[in-house]
């Protein structure tokens, strides 16, 4: 599981979503997918970079404030630790590893459109840590 984050303007935004590949080793690409019901789809719309952190057994309660909360009620930043990042991302500080990219494509697949990214930056965890997995999170209510 991951989390994006995102900023255009003023407003910040972020969720959790469980579509996410690495597509190309060269020229370096990731997709993600963000739901159309989200606030962050919203956002990420009128953004020009994504930020997407992995998630791990250790992070289970940022995935619980990420996914079950939304961003059009509450400011869920305000609720966590995090820090300006490059492009002027929002960074999550209690991740283990972060990738920041510039979102290259938006492509509509269905409930879910992808952003085809390239990677601006990356911090990889010092410690490999369970990444959290789907069956962790399936029974979070969602935010929307």
């Amino acid at each position: 599981m991951w989390i994006v984050t995102t900023v255009a303007g003023d407003l910040r935004a972020g969720c959790v979503v469980g579509f996410a590949t690495q597509t190309s080793i060269e020229p370096r690409r990731f997709l993600v997918c963000l739901s159309k019901a989200n606030h962050t789809y919203r956002i990420a719309e009128r953004a020009r970079y994504l930020a997407v952190h992995l998630l791990t057994t250790d992070t289970a309660s940022l995935a619980e404030l990420f996914g079950s909360e939304t961003g059009s009620r509450i400011d869920k930043f305000e609720h966590c630790e995090w820090h300006e990042g490059p492009h002027s991302l929002p960074i999550l500080t209690a991740t283990t590893g972060w990738l920041t990219g510039e979102i290259l494509q938006r492509n509509d697949f269905g409930d879910h459109v992808g952003y085809l990214l390239t990677p601006t930056f990356a911090h990889a965890p010092a410690v490999c840590t369970a990444p959290l997995r789907y069956k962790t999170v399936a029974d979070l209510p969602t935010g929307h």
